[in-house]
């Protein structure tokens, strides 16, 4: 099937399909990252830890007889590990670095509403704003959010929140007062999808699980800090469990180097296909896939810098506030897609190709 003949139906169910590989994926890089940097933190402060009678190695139950045991030449089988104790130990340290990150899921869209410097209207300040509003709650089937305007003359809007009962929309004066109501309608039915979709959610548990990896990261780097001035381990402590532990130590260093790197880059990946979705679903909502169209056009051709756009939230938005990143929007670490392929995919849903110039002869 061909792009020009997707529904919105095609494009809802394939961008599904992309965030839940995409999800999955993350998933599991954050296991693995709280098993190794756990693991690497403990292997470079206690080696000991490792060796033959410490209670991370295979041989942990023979007791204190281990240290009596004569110097006996053993067939090298490479180095070994006690893995039920190091995963129940990673497990740990990513639970703990999980629990502190979650502690902002509940107040993160009231801090972001902050940081823009939001007010809430109500329906006697922008009657019109209101009305659209409801209208598209109703066709998403969810209850109305809660409505801010950020005075800032560059168009741009966001969603947030973590359920559909603990939602709201904001929308900058900029693009409030350079829409039509059927443009302003295709940019309330973009923000009501990501709240149908439960993208809000979404990118907030996004957000605290790359927060938990920095975290992990940030910690181990203090550890490995406070290792430097430890007192040095006994240097004839078994050889197999210190080459364990160097091993463990330098593979936690180089991923805890490029883990924040590639959780924020499946972040934004899923960020796109989410973009995308979202305007899918607004044509759903709409059924005028030209009035979103319009809007990101009119937004794509204004020069106007969002004061408060930053680098934490720029996922957020319609279109992404930081226009240098905009402008490099087919990189792996642009928060959306192309506004160019998004107006093009819209156009394409409704049927609609862009007519060739005429030529001067």
């Amino acid at each position: 099937m061909t792009e020009a003949h997707q529904t919105f139906r095609d494009l809802i169910a394939d961008n599904k399909r992309k965030s839940t590989i995409l999800v999955v994926l993350f998933c599991l890089v954050m296991a693995l990252l709280s098993i190794v940097l756990t693991l690497g933190a403990m292997a470079y402060v206690m080696p000991a830890l490792f060796e033959g009678e410490g209670p991370l190695a295979p041989d942990s139950g023979k007791g204190i007889q281990a240290t009596h045991r004569p110097q006996v030449v053993q067939p090298v089988e490479g180095p070994e590990i006690n893995w039920p104790a190091a995963i129940m130990i990673g497990i740990t340290g990513g639970a703990l670095a999980l629990t502190f990150s979650f502690l902002g899921f509940f107040s993160g869209d009231d801090a972001i509403m902050y940081a823009h410097r939001a007010r809430q209207v109500f329906h006697d300040g922008d009657p019109e704003l209101f009305n659209v509003v409801e209208e598209m709650a109703i066709a998403a089937g969810v209850p109305p959010p809660r409505i801010y305007l950020i005075r800032d003359e560059a168009p741009n809007a966001f969603a947030t929140g973590r359920d559909p009962h603990h939602a709201a929309v904001a929308i900058t004066s900029g693009l409030r007062g350079k829409l039509t109501r059927d443009e302003l309608q295709g940019v309330i039915a973009h923000e009501m999808s990501h709240i149908q979709n439960y993208d809000i959610r979404l990118m907030l548990l996004m957000a605290v699980l790359v927060g938990a990896v920095v975290m992990l990261c940030d910690v181990f780097w203090q550890i490995i800090r406070w290792g430097w001035a430890a007192p040095p381990t006994e240097p004839e402590a078994g050889k197999e469990g210190v080459n364990l532990a160097v091993l463990l130590v330098v593979f936690a260093v180089l991923l805890s180097l490029i883990a924040p790197i590639l959780a924020q880059i499946i972040q934004l990946a899923i960020s796109r296909e989410r973009e995308f979705l979202a305007d899918a679903t607004a044509v759903q909502l709409t059924r005028n896939p030209l009035g979103l169209a319009n809007a990101l056009r009119i937004i794509a051709n204004d020069p106007a810098i969002l004061k408060t756009g930053n680098r934490a939230t720029a996922h957020m938005f319609l279109v992404n506030p930081i226009q240098r990143f905009q402008a490099k929007a087919h990189s792996v670490f642009a928060s959306h897609p192309p506004i160019q392929d998004r107006i093009r995919r819209l156009e394409a849903l409704a049927h609609i190709e862009r007519p060739m110039v005429p030529s001067d002869e």
